[in-house]
């Protein structure tokens, strides 16, 4: 049925009453009455839905190793961190400073006596004879050294007392002239002492050997030496090879004479110290022979060179 067969609803009639009957109800005549088509209205658009947001994508492990586990709780320390925990940042106080300065100081001392053992060590291995002869070289040395001073004092007594104090100052600048001349080798000199004898048959003899010799007998208090012609002073140097030995330039043969002055009893014990130079002259096959004097004369002289430069301090 159309729109326009519809009955028009009379004005004023309320719903339910005569003439209009409900949708759906059958009239007095059983039979259905028409529903009433609804006009044609604008249909609602449909909501568009919201899409679903993606889900996160679970993470994957790095290779070699199974998921992710949540994070666990704060670890417990281990006993060193508990340890560095406690020392750092330290807290010193006023005793704990005072300890640590002695502490200092006791170590320092222990090195120190840790080195002088150690440096003194060499003397614990050494053999009774070698330590005899030490400790008799250093007494000689001392009693050498107690002769000096004692004269030193003598002359400065002699002077103060002296009544002609002009007169004793030249005496004794001579005097100490002629000592001077000993040392340098510009005056001659003689005294008791030993005369070193050395062969060198096969050519063996190096010229440090001879030096060895030198320097043990100025050790052993020698105070003029002389070899073969050629005066042993402080800037005596030795040249050459074996069998080939020059002293100050020049060319010295064999026999090698040696004329020291000295205390004979100090400078024959120390040429035939063990592994001195008497056995390493022999182990050259060198001959060797020592004899003492009560008078030796050194007349091998230099010459007194003046100094460019230097001048005394008292002009």
């Amino acid at each position: 049925m159309s729109n326009d067969d519809t009955p028009e609803k009379p004005a004023g009639q309320q719903p339910g009453e005569e003439g209009e009957r409900p949708a759906g109800r059958p009239g007095p005549s059983g039979e259905p009455a028409a529903r009433p088509e609804p006009s044609p209205e604008r249909e609602p658009e449909p909501k568009a839905e919201p899409e679903p947001e993606p889900e996160p994508e679970p993470r994957s492990a790095p290779e070699g190793r199974g998921p992710e586990e949540p994070p666990a709780g704060p670890t417990e320390l281990t006993g060193r961190q508990r340890l560095m925990k406690g020392l750092w940042p330290p807290r010193l106080t006023r005793a704990q400073l005072t300890v640590a300065l002695l502490l200092c100081v006791l170590g320092l001392g222990l090195a120190i006596q840790v080195r002088t053992t150690s440096e003194s060590s060499a003397l614990r291995g050494a053999r009774q004879e070698d330590l005899v002869r030490i400790l008799d070289e250093l007494d000689n040395r001392t009693k050498r050294l107690e002769d000096e001073k004692r004269k030193l004092e003598s002359q400065r007594t002699e002077l103060e007392s002296s009544s002609n104090q002009a007169a004793e100052a030249r005496k004794q600048t001579a005097q100490k002239e002629q000592q001077l001349g000993v040392l340098a080798g510009t005056v001659a000199a003689q005294g008791p002492g030993i005369i070193l004898t050395v062969s060198d048959g096969k050519g063996a003899v190096e010229p440090d050997m001879l030096l060895d010799a030198i320097q043990e007998l100025r050790a052993a208090g020698a105070e003029a030496i002389q070899i073969n012609d050629i005066r042993v002073v402080a800037n005596t140097y030795f040249s050459g090879g074996a069998g080939n030995v020059q002293i100050d330039g020049k060319q010295v043969s064999q026999p090698y004479k040696f004329k020291v002055i000295g205390r004979p009893q100090d400078l024959e014990p120390a040429l035939n110290i063990p592994g001195g130079v008497v056995q390493t002259l022999q182990k050259e096959q060198a001959g060797v022979n020592i004899e003492r004097s009560e008078k030796i004369v050194v007349d091998a002289l230099r010459p007194a060179k003046r100094p460019d430069y230097a001048r005394s301090s008292s002009q």
